[in-house]
């Protein structure tokens, strides 16, 4: 597939620089955008939410495929700023999609297992299963989902825009902030500090899965798609995941285990959800991954306990 070039949004970010790396192990030729950690050269200085600025970006570039993984992704802040979150996880989607239709380009919209309510015994979800938010960072995904297949039907480019949705995310951090599960990292060397009590979610089942595998079906799900006669006939649809299953005390516990640190002082809470919490998060969504499987993309993904143990090099038996 030489001489054929993707673009990636939100390049800079946790999933988007692995997304990159997946596409230019395939010697494809990448681009990305970002805003505030943009160095203009491999990574363009684009504001998502400026049509004319993305569309100066796609005709400058001239990728056969956009991986389009910018977006407010953290539920707490995008309560915090409503207007703002709709106006990236949307409407920019929205321009974006109406842009990369027009100039017959291939769209991977990256979404969320939170488009589901997680309701006890309802998981795993199919990709054609009944989407029901229980947040607006859900609800705002959900809805950039939306736009991007309107957008490629209205312009009669059915299959060309498909959507793929992903669970929570970990991998090679810049910070560990970056990721809802390295992050717990953190709360590990924290609770060694004296006199610390950490509550840590012991309720909601989360399916941990590694930006290098969600890379590498991104990069799969381009060429399989760009390479088919009838795109009509592919699911518009798709959803990828780890099997492996923890809570966040679970994590912690593991992290702790790996590093030879005690968590003695984080406490598991199994009470769910505050009724009173402005953001309510499912109890478990994951994701079956039957339509990648049924188009015979390979959903292997690395072991969670493996790849940290090898991150943290921490070779204990």
């Amino acid at each position: 597939m030489s001489g054929k070039t993707a673009l990636v949004t939100g390049a800079t970010g946790l999933l988007g620089r692995q997304v990159v790396r997946a596409f230019e192990r395939s010697n494809w030729n990448v681009k990305g955008t970002g805003y505030s950690r943009a160095d203009g050269v491999s990574v363009l200085k684009v504001d998502l939410v400026k049509a004319e600025e993305v569309a100066s970006a796609l005709d400058n570039v001239k990728p056969q495929a956009v991986v389009h993984c910018a977006a407010n992704r953290f539920p707490d802040k995008c309560d915090n700023d409503p207007e703002g979150t709709r106006a990236i996880n949307v409407e920019a989607t929205r321009s974006l999609a109406s842009l990369c239709a027009a100039r017959d380009i291939f769209l991977i919209y990256i979404s969320t297992d939170y488009v589901f309510p997680g309701k006890p015994g309802d998981a795993p979800y199919e990709a054609d299963a009944k989407p029901q938010p229980t947040n607006l960072y859900g609800q705002t995904k959900l809805d950039g989902e939306h736009v991007v297949l309107e957008e490629y039907k209205k312009a009669g480019k059915l299959g060309l825009g498909v959507v793929l949705r992903v669970p929570v995310l970990y991998g090679d951090a810049e910070m560990p902030a970056e990721s809802a599960v390295n992050v717990l990292m953190d709360s590990v060397w924290k609770a060694q500090q004296e006199g610390t009590k950490i509550k840590m979610d012991h309720w909601a089942l989360r399916y941990p899965t590694n930006t290098e595998d969600v890379g590498r079906v991104c990069h799969d799900v381009s060429v399989k798609y760009l390479g088919s006669n009838d795109r009509s006939k592919l699911p518009q649809i798709l959803q990828f995941s780890s099997e492996d299953k923890f809570t966040k005390y679970e994590i912690c516990q593991l992290f702790g285990e790996i590093m030879g640190l005690s968590i003695a002082s984080i406490e598991p809470n199994a009470e769910g959800n505050d009724p009173n919490a402005s953001v309510q998060r499912p109890y478990d969504c994951h994701l079956s991954t039957k339509a990648l499987k049924d188009i015979g993309i390979d959903v292997a993904t690395q072991d969670f306990t493996g790849w940290w143990r090898w991150n943290v090099k921490a070779f204990r038996k």
